[in-house]
């Protein structure tokens, strides 16, 4: 069940809420000084609509994961070999875009750049750490040292990032295109395509996608907003760790990496704020581009586009 990534399509539906990135200025690269004057109006602002979204979501998530499963006793659960890893990928991915949703909301509001930083990577690791309290005390789940271990890793990839480079050089992105296997196990896989996005990994690829432009000279020519993308996806998974599942055909579970070309949005010049901020809030989504896939079962294959 893909709880974390729910919340993650619910930021980015409401993400138009938070001034800095709805304007398209998400402030991931920086082109003022790095401090400027709190704005105590918009820190509040900020940190009330943080706190409504908080509780929605939590609200919500209970209801819709946790309300219908008996509660327990706080445990651990071991899910390392679930999904082939998909969902700890997925889990880094979210806690990411937390962490720069965070760190642009509060930039917004005159904070110093390295106090937003660190507060918006907390904010990120602090939402996806409630996730797995939620799952400690759920019967069904457990507390998965696994996921906080990924939700860690997606927070400081942005930290890193930003401490050292100022700026985003490699982002964590997503892609997702139809397969055969929900319509095996469609109450695990999805019914429908929302559902589908949402809950079948094999369909899914999750890329780091790099910009070549941010390695070169200051003066090259070379066009900034091009990245070169490394992929990781998985297929012929009808279960979680086996697909051993009484009335569903016996399937081939493997992995695939692919190597794609693809486009950071936010560094294409633009003076219309109406593009800046599309472009900023549907930069998760990798672009399609012709794909080169190896995968583990020994096999080169070349896709003319690949979603």
């Amino acid at each position: 069940m893909n709880r974390y990534l729910s919340i993650f399509f619910l930021f980015l539906l409401l993400i138009r809420g938070i001034p800095s990135l709805a304007d398209g200025n998400d402030t991931i690269r920086e082109t003022s000084q790095d401090t400027t004057q709190l704005n105590k109006k918009r820190l509040t602002a900020v940190l009330v609509t943080q706190g409504t979204l908080y509780t929605a979501s939590m609200t919500g998530l209970y209801f819709l994961w946790y309300a219908d499963y008996p509660q327990s006793s706080f445990h651990f659960f071991d899910d390392n070999n679930e999904w082939m890893q998909m969902d700890k990928i997925g889990h880094a991915t979210a806690a990411y875009y937390i962490s720069r949703i965070g760190y642009a909301s509060y930039r917004w509001t005159g904070m110093d750049r390295k106090k937003a930083i660190w507060y918006g990577g907390l904010l990120g690791f602090a939402f996806m750490t409630n996730i797995e309290i939620f799952d400690g005390f759920s019967e069904e789940w457990g507390f998965s040292t696994g996921d906080f271990i990924a939700n860690t890793a997606g927070c400081f990839l942005f930290i890193g990032q930003e401490l050292g480079w100022k700026e985003q050089r490699f982002l964590l992105k997503y892609s997702f295109h139809q397969t055969i296997y929900p319509s095996y196990n469609p109450d695990l896989l999805g019914s429908n395509l929302i559902q589908e996005m949402l809950k079948d990994y094999n369909g899914m690829t999750f890329w780091l996608s790099g910009n070549i432009s941010s390695f070169l000279p200051k003066k090259s020519k070379f066009p900034k907003w091009i990245n070169v993308a490394f992929g990781y996806s998985a297929e012929g998974m009808t279960g979680a760790n086996t697909n051993n599942t009484q009335g569903i055909p016996e399937t081939t579970r493997y992995r695939q990496w692919y190597l794609s070309m693809d486009v950071d949005l936010t560094r294409i010049k633009t003076k219309s704020k109406v593009l800046k901020g599309i472009f900023s809030v549907v930069n998760f989504i990798k672009i399609p581009f012709p794909a080169l896939e190896y995968n583990s079962l020994g096999q080169f294959k070349f896709h003319p586009l690949y979603f």
